[in-house]
């Protein structure tokens, strides 16, 4: 069981039959009246998005999801599929659940493959990813204002901002948490 009070990013509990995960919380105590818990809930089956209030004494089954790491194999229609590791079977996932941090990923990475009750509803990435920069305009000596970025594409299609002594044929690390340049790899 968890209470309303201890709710965090990423909880996961049953509720009215359906399973939600925590997106946002926060623990709000008003001048007048008693504190409550506002929260964004995603129901992980459907992937609808609602913000509820709780009462922070409420009670709710904690709900278990399996996560489970799987090296992203090949896309084909929408789908994308996943090995086991273990067993070798292929998982295929709909490009609905897989998240704007999927844009990172290349053929053979591991990732994290979140399920309940055999239900797949998300992928994560690995935090941090090392990709190759396919284009990007050259930077000029003299453009130094602080913290000067210019865009550039890796490997994998996604554009994101780089420092400007950045080059084609570089390889760099990337945060898919937040898709920001992180250094050079």
């Amino acid at each position: 069981m968890v209470s309303a009070g201890d709710f965090r990013n990423g909880v996961t509990f049953e509720m009215d039959g359906n399973v939600y995960q925590i997106i946002e919380f926060q623990h709000v105590k008003p001048g007048k009246g008693a504190a409550f818990v506002r929260a964004k809930i995603r129901n992980v089956i459907q992937g609808s998005v609602t913000e509820r209030t709780f009462n922070p004494n409420d009670k709710y089954p904690t709900a278990f999801v399996e996560r489970k790491d799987m090296e992203y194999s090949y896309n084909d229609d929408g789908l994308y599929y996943f090995m086991d590791p273990e067993s070798y079977e292929m998982v295929p996932v709909g490009k609905d659940e897989l998240g704007d941090a999927f844009k990172f990923v290349k053929e053979n990475m591991t990732c994290k493959i979140l399920s309940y009750k055999g239900k797949v509803f998300g992928v994560e990435p690995p935090t941090f990813v090392e990709l190759a920069v396919t284009q990007t305009d050259p930077g000029f000596a003299g453009n130094t204002a602080t913290n000067a970025t210019k865009p550039a594409t890796v490997e994998t299609g996604a554009e994101i901002r780089v420092p400007l002594f950045i080059n084609e044929g570089d390889m760099i690390r990337i945060d898919t948490r937040t898709g920001e340049y992180m250094e050079r790899a």
